[in-house]
């Protein structure tokens, strides 16, 4: 995987002055999915691949601009822009100035230098990880649209489980009907390399096996059948459960042949304070 994470680097500055990068192609002739590609680089990056893309183009964009580029519209065209105005606002966004200010005055500039993904190996800490093959799940619940947050509690979240009434929590303990069992916190409907601050789906529910018809009033989210990875953690809430997200692309998927196939992450918490707390990830996948 970290090769392919290299090759795609220069796949994007071979691409950063031309065309668009197929992505979807550029996975399937290594070997993966773009769904996978797309979650491994954003969380090794540190951010969205389309994000990586254009910093990198107004980095170039920016050094033709300072060497006296005399056509504005030639750069903008040169690095995938139709006209001056949308890669004005690409550029702004990226390095808090106009193209025209840039060209005037040489800066200030926001550098995005190229990626070089290596993989360390430390033996630091051993994962606790289960491969188990389930059928199709029909997860039932409250559902609520929450902004993805990387860091720290959600009070997005803590405020749409904080309106659900207790007597609601014991009404979905009664539906669960299989593994995993318990109540679940599940997060769907993202992008694979959504920024922070994107639209998600939170449910607050139950995994149920379907052969009962789910109550009307509550929100359904079904899963295919398929392999999952369960991720077993204790520690500080939240920062181990935060810390173990990234250890699975940093640390287990580059070293196992597995990769992410499209669905819900499910956390299932064995035991939870409010510093504290045991839990599973359960992480949809499928043979790399």
């Amino acid at each position: 995987m970290i090769s392919t994470l290299n090759a795609l680097v220069d796949a994007v500055e071979q691409n950063a002055a031309g065309d668009e990068l197929d992505v979807v192609a550029f996975a399937r002739r290594h070997g993966t999915t773009e769904y996978h590609l797309r979650r491994m680089f954003s969380s090794l990056a540190g951010m969205p691949l389309s994000e990586y893309v254009r910093r990198r183009r107004m980095t170039l964009a920016a050094a033709e601009l300072v060497a006296g580029a005399p056509n504005l519209l030639d750069v903008s065209v040169r690095h995938g822009y139709s006209s001056v105005e949308a890669f004005g606002r690409a550029f702004r966004s990226v390095h808090g100035t106009g193209p025209g200010g840039v060209r005037r005055d040489g800066g200030p500039l926001r550098t995005q230098p190229v990626l070089r993904f290596r993989l360390s190996v430390e033996g630091s800490t051993p994962m606790d990880v289960t491969i188990t093959d389930r059928p199709e799940l029909v997860l039932v619940g409250h559902a609520a649209q929450v902004p993805l947050i990387h860091t720290g509690v959600n009070p997005h979240i803590q405020a749409h489980i904080a309106s659900i009434p207790a007597e609601e929590h014991l009404r979905l303990k009664a539906l669960s009907s299989t593994e995993p069992g318990g109540i679940l916190a599940v997060t769907a409907d993202s992008e694979p390399d959504a920024p922070e601050g994107s639209m998600l789906t939170y449910l607050h529910g139950v995994a149920t096996d379907g052969a009962t018809p789910s109550p009307d009033d509550l929100d359904v989210v079904r899963v295919d059948a398929g392999a999952w990875a369960v991720f077993a953690s204790s520690g500080p809430f939240p920062e181990a459960l935060q810390n173990l997200w990234a250890a699975t692309a940093t640390d287990w998927f580059p070293s196992n042949p597995w990769r992410l196939r499209p669905g819900p992450s499910i956390l299932r918490y064995l035991e939870l304070t409010a510093t504290h707390a045991t839990c599973e990830l359960w992480l949809p996948v499928e043979p790399s």
